[in-house]
């Protein structure tokens, strides 16, 4: 089946690449994420750190917060917008809290949109664990280019 993603809107495109029905972005594969849930202006990640994502000494480098919450916030904003109409971020704020141990599983990055415009996408996001303890929160600001 050939799908013209041009045609689709946010949530259905992320739906489809959820239910593997088109391929998923690239990043997902370097982070080892997966989408957990596309809602309409939330989107959930499930990350779990790996030695690829570790720094010099031997932690979690501040990038797989920083990634993860990137997916998470931008495609919360992707859900709500139309087909053709295209989006980037242009200003992420990550404040992490608390460390991340090398294999630490389930691990949720989640994004919910706080504020939408015809330009402006804002959202907010959070990496928790199972038993809720935070462990990164950012804000996003999207740029949106609509299609028509």
């Amino acid at each position: 089946m050939t799908v013209d993603i041009s045609r689709l809107g946010g949530l259905e495109l992320l739906r489809l690449a959820m239910a593997g029905e088109i391929p998923r972005a690239p990043i997902a594969d370097t982070m080892g994420m997966e989408m957990a849930s596309i809602e309409e202006g939330e989107a959930t990640f499930l990350v779990t750190p790996e030695q690829r994502h570790l720094n010099p000494l031997g932690t979690v480098h501040g990038g797989f917060y920083a990634t993860a919450l990137d997916s998470a916030t931008g495609c919360a904003v992707h859900t709500l917008l139309g087909p053709g109409d295209t989006y980037g971020t242009i200003e992420l704020n990550v404040k992490m809290l608390k460390a991340v141990k090398l294999g630490t599983p389930n691990l949720r990055a989640t994004g919910r949109v706080l504020h939408l415009s015809r330009q402006l996408g804002v959202a907010d996001g959070r990496i928790v664990d199972d038993d809720g303890t935070l462990y990164a929160h950012a804000t996003a600001t999207c740029l949106i280019k609509r299609a028509g």
